[in-house]
């Protein structure tokens, strides 16, 4: 533990005071310990080079075993995304997209990790207009295997019928590549828990950052950004088995803008501890 301060201390000089409460966080890890983490990184809008750069830096300190991200992009000019943070931090990843490989432009999710990554799988959700996708990478972490699932449901406040078959297709996927170890569920879901097109995912796992924060609402932990024009709602989501690792720490990350005034995404993000 005290061969890491000074490192974490250069890695926070001038920093957020977010950053210093993650660091402090991600610091105190337990060996055995599971942390994992959800973005919407707004594909390329802004200053994406800038962006970037923010979201590297909370990354080094976070070090999550796993990150699920949504609308990642990559196109001619614009390297995958996913891939240019999965190289920057010498991590391993897995993108999904409708867009087939090769196309001109493609659109999608993601999974990075820490990890060795051991088998994956994908699928398109329905309807296939709506151009969704789930992603899923089994993780060799630490001893343990771990499935890793990504989604990103639809959008508009009158979809509600779309996410929930959506959310059937997500369920129906998971069961037909679920292995025997953990399991992980993280993205940008477009609905707070409470909605009922989500009720059959409360049916079977555990909300992990309700599961520490039952008072929280839309307002208190919203994961869009009002500083970018959002009303306050949570829709971003990290979720867990009941009888498996357990969440002991969650929050909301990237929060605020950086020093400089750069704000990550259009979204913030969500970590939790796993134990």
């Amino acid at each position: 533990m005290t061969a890491t301060i000074p490192k974490v201390r250069r890695l926070l000089l001038g920093a957020a005071p977010a950053l210093v409460t993650l660091a402090f966080l991600a610091g105190r890890a337990p060996a055995g310990d599971f942390t994992a983490a959800t973005l919407n990184i707004w594909h390329d809008q802004g200053d994406w080079p800038a962006r970037r750069a923010v979201i590297l830096d909370t990354l080094r300190v976070l070090s999550p075993d796993v990150l699920f991200l949504q609308e990642v992009l990559e196109k001619e000019g614009l390297p995958n995304q996913a891939q240019q943070l999965a190289d920057s931090l010498g991590w391993g990843f897995v993108f999904a997209s409708v867009d087939p490989p090769g196309a001109a432009k493609r659109y999608g999710n993601a999974i990075l990790t820490r990890h060795r990554i051991v088998a994956t799988h994908e699928t398109m959700l329905l309807p296939l207009d709506d151009y969704r996708v789930a992603a899923h990478a089994r993780l060799e972490a630490g001893g343990r295997t771990v499935d890793a699932y990504v989604t990103h449901l639809h959008h508009t406040a009158e979809g509600a019928h779309m996410r929930a078959e959506q959310v059937r297709g997500l369920i129906a996927f998971v069961d037909s590549t679920r292995g025997g170890g953990d399991l992980v569920l993280g993205g940008d879901f477009n609905a707070a828990v409470d909605r009922p097109e989500l009720a059959p995912l409360l049916a079977r796992y555990i909300d992990c950052y309700a599961a520490l924060h039952p008072d929280a609402d839309g307002e208190t932990a919203t994961t869009l950004n009002p500083g970018m024009g959002h009303a306050p709602a949570r829709i971003d989501h990290l979720f867990v088995e009941p009888g498996g690792p357990r969440p002991v720490a969650a929050r909301i990350f990237l929060e605020a803008p950086s020093p400089s005034g750069v704000w990550a995404a259009d979204h913030f993000g969500v970590w939790a501890r796993l134990r």
